[in-house]
């Protein structure tokens, strides 16, 4: 079907470089200029470019970005601009024709000696804004249906400016570049679309796996779901904001860690968690005093009254409160049950892998198979320092008996006299790569993970090893930072902004144990937790991605500017939003 389809303008190459952007160091290749004459394509880029971000650019399926002469002439409208030069939105190649409303993914050109394969659109993030001078265009991009897209190099040769461009086969499924952006970024995903696209086979893994999870999203109320294809989301919460819950018992589950067992005071039965999900709880630690902390729900699903495990740790204000100074009858005050990290439905092997308290979340899995009666083939794979620190010994051991498929291993660093091997205890040591290893886990498992970070990367990396891809995971604390491009700094405790305080409303970092006032100085409550030196996670910066989407556990925001697609009911895109009010985030 070989048919011209247009031309090859320019060719712009750069190499990654180091740029100064409020006050911190960015490392991008996002400037790229024309070269002239005859230019190598191979299989990972052109001689002479490079990619500053790996992890967000550049591989086999995005090679060389391409982006059109066409739209050019539209942003130089929309914008009002006269001063762009080829190369001017990243592109590697600048092109006569293929507009993103045309091409479709999978489509195959000839240029020059090179053979090339459209995979997916661009992926905006907020180095384009550096580029452009505005912070706002990578959401425009996403808006205006004008994204660009990548090639993937079937194969290597010389291109150089005007090469014409040839199409010499077409994509199945006839889905251009706009739409595929519009299905996974902007509002409105319809099934049958998800399903013509993950039929396409140019289409990269991530991109697939966005749709996939679209596809498997329970069905919720009409702007309630969110994007289950740019972030893990939970169901809308049951109840906004704190409501009272009456403590009912505490209950010792080992030398360190106590159950605190709460109920709706007017007797109801209090909304169902899923099995996995955390409460939040603000406690009133003193005289004006709050604290707000997350706790993971250990108890059974579905029951009437709620069950959070709390480990005393000896400098922990929450877990010191829980445990000495709370008595049933009190009322705490708590947000709804919360959290993505939760027990997908399915037929495939189940591994729930815990070291001490990081058992509560999979424990309650544990309840709902149990529950249930799975016959899925679960794994209980468990560290403790000893039989004293092991919480829940017992009812983990009813909980497998019932399963037609139950499965156990419990590992002790330092059993003590009265731990016997064989029954209390399989492996003497810690939980490690070695032990899973020889346990010939099912690689078709699906994998739940909790416990301290240093278990969890260790464990991470041996399930990887082992062939294990499907692996879900929780910490404790504070999320990982994620800021693309950034030049690393010595990380610092979260701490209140420099400078005078605000007086604006009260934003409270939950899982920081920080709370600041607002000030009109800040653009966003990302900028804030930024200056606080809270751990954020982000990539466009301006309402495209979701990779900042947060709980929001009390309160409300506006936004400016508006999201591209609206978040889960329950979260908050931080990266382009300001508090209504006084609130409380999942940070």
């Amino acid at each position: 079907m070989d048919r011209p389809a247009g031309s090859l303008l320019s060719v712009n190459v750069g190499l990654p470089q180091d740029v100064t952007w409020q006050g911190r160091t960015v490392r991008t290749a996002v400037w790229k200029q024309p070269v002239a004459g005859p230019q190598m394509v191979r299989r990972l880029n052109i001689d002479g470019d490079g990619q500053g971000d790996l992890a967000g650019h550049g591989g086999e399926h995005r090679a060389v970005f391409v982006y059109q002469t066409g739209s050019y002439r539209y942003w130089q409208e929309q914008l009002g601009r006269d001063d762009f030069s080829y190369g001017q939105f990243g592109e590697n190649f600048t092109i006569d024709g293929l507009a993103d409303d045309q091409v479709c993914i999978g489509d195959r050109y000839r240029i020059g000696e090179a053979l090339f394969e459209v995979t997916q659109p661009r992926v905006t993030c907020y180095r384009v804004g550096i580029r452009m001078d505005n912070p706002q265009i990578p959401a425009l991009l996403i808006s205006h249906h004008r994204p660009g897209f990548y090639f993937r190099v079937l194969r290597e040769g010389v291109v150089q400016a005007g090469d014409e461009i040839v199409q010499v086969a077409a994509g199945p499924e006839a889905m251009t570049v706009a739409e595929v952006d519009a299905l996974l970024y902007l509002p409105g995903h319809p099934r049958q679309q998800v399903e013509r696209a993950m039929r396409i086979p140019a289409l990269p893994g991530g991109w697939r796996d966005s749709f996939q999870a679209m596809l498997g999203q329970p069905e919720a109320p009409p702007g309630a779901g969110g994007n289950a294809g740019l972030a893990a989301v939970s169901p809308p919460p049951a109840w906004p904001g704190f409501r009272p819950l009456a403590v009912t018992a505490i209950e010792r589950e080992s030398e360190s860690i106590v159950s605190v067992c709460l109920a709706d005071p007017a007797g109801a039965a209090v909304p169902a968690a899923l099995p996995g999900q955390f409460l939040t709880m603000r406690l009133k630690a003193g005289a004006g005093s709050q604290l707000l902390r997350s706790y993971s729900l250990s108890g059974e699903p579905g029951a009437d009254t709620y069950r959070i495990s709390v480990k005393r740790e000896p400098h922990g204000a929450g877990s010191r409160f829980l445990s000495t100074r709370v008595h049933p009858g009190d009322v705490l005050e708590a947000a709804a049950p919360r959290g993505a990290f939760v027990l997908q439905p399915g037929d495939s092997p189940v591994l729930l892998i815990s070291a001490g308290v990081g058992a509560t979340p999979v424990l309650a899995m544990l309840h709902e198979l149990a529950r249930t009666r799975s016959r899925r083939d679960v794994w209980w794979l468990h560290g403790a320092r000893s039989g004293a620190e092991e919480p829940f010994a017992a009812e983990a051991r009813s909980l497998l008996a019932r399963l037609a498929s139950g499965h156990q291993h419990i590992c002790f660093s330092d059993p003590g006299p009265e731990d016997v091997e064989g029954r209390d205890y399989q492996t003497r040591g810690r939980l490690s790569a070695s032990v899973l290893a020889a346990l010939n886990l099912p690689r078709d498992a699906e994998a739940y993970l909790c416990g301290p970070a240093a278990f969890m990367a260790d464990v991470s990396a041996a399930l990887a090893a082992a062939g294990i891809g499907h692996v879900r995971t929780e910490i404790f604390g504070a999320a990982p930072a994620q800021t693309p491009g950034i030049a690393a700094t010595a990380p610092q405790p979260p701490h209140r902004p420099p400078g005078a305080p605000g007086d604006g409303p009260q934003v409270a970092f939950a899982r920081s144990g920080l709370t600041v006032p607002w000030a009109a100085g800040y653009t966003s409550l990302l900028e804030l937790a930024e200056a606080c030196d809270v751990p954020v996670r982000w990539s466009c910066r301006t309402g495209v991605c979701h990779t900042c989407e947060t709980n929001l556990m009390s309160g409300a925001v506006s936004y400016a500017p508006d999201p591209v697609d609206d978040p889960a009911a329950g979260s908050v895109l931080i990266c382009c939003s300001q508090p209504a009010g006084d609130l409380a985030l999942d940070l």
